[in-house]
């Protein structure tokens, strides 16, 4: 299973924290989905699973969309909800991350609520794909989860590390 982000949201480009807001993707969005579709050029890929936000739809849909790769929208690979910090500047969300891993944020989910909803869909994509290559195009709260849920890392101590994001992340689906 790869893991793959959504292009440059419009939010971004202004430093908002999207949660589960809905901007498009920026002219440089659409160019890192055109990017990530010649990453795979030579790539089988069976499935492609996505956020049902739109940021994460169209980049998956401009990267993989003309190939006849199925594409799966579903809601539980969604960015974590923020609630009333949905659009709120980065610096606010992103830099005290670690206080959400367990503690919600005000009125709705944390980090583990988020990678609690990823869990039986990764059983879901294993028990249909098995091995074969599947993408999953999301947010960085699905990155954690997917982190957490397949390799055991410690969400508080991942989310009070520095970000670095890296173009694709790769993970063997076997727990």
């Amino acid at each position: 299973m790869r893991f793959e982000f959504h292009g440059q949201s419009e939010d971004n480009e202004r430093g908002v924290a999207s949660g589960h807001n809905n901007p498009d993707l920026t002219p440089l969005g659409v160019d890192q989905a055109l990017e990530l579709a010649e990453r795979y050029a030579d790539i089988a890929v069976d499935a492609v699973y996505c956020s049902d936000l739109l940021r994460a739809k169209r980049t998956a849909e401009i990267g993989f969309g003309s190939r006849g790769i199925p594409i799966v929208e579903d809601g539980r690979l969604r960015e974590c909800d923020y609630g009333e910090l949905n659009g709120a500047p980065v610096s606010q969300v992103h830099g005290h991350r670690a206080t959400y891993a367990t503690t919600p944020f005000p009125a709705v989910e944390s980090y583990a609520d988020a990678a609690a909803r990823v869990a039986p869909l990764l059983a879901e994509i294993k028990a249909s794909h098995g091995n074969a290559t599947v993408v999953i195009v999301g947010h960085s709260a699905t990155y954690f989860a997917v982190e957490h849920l397949l390799k055991g890392r410690d969400l508080a101590a991942m989310l009070a590390e520095p970000w670095v994001r890296m173009p694709v992340w790769v993970w063997e689906l076997d727990y």
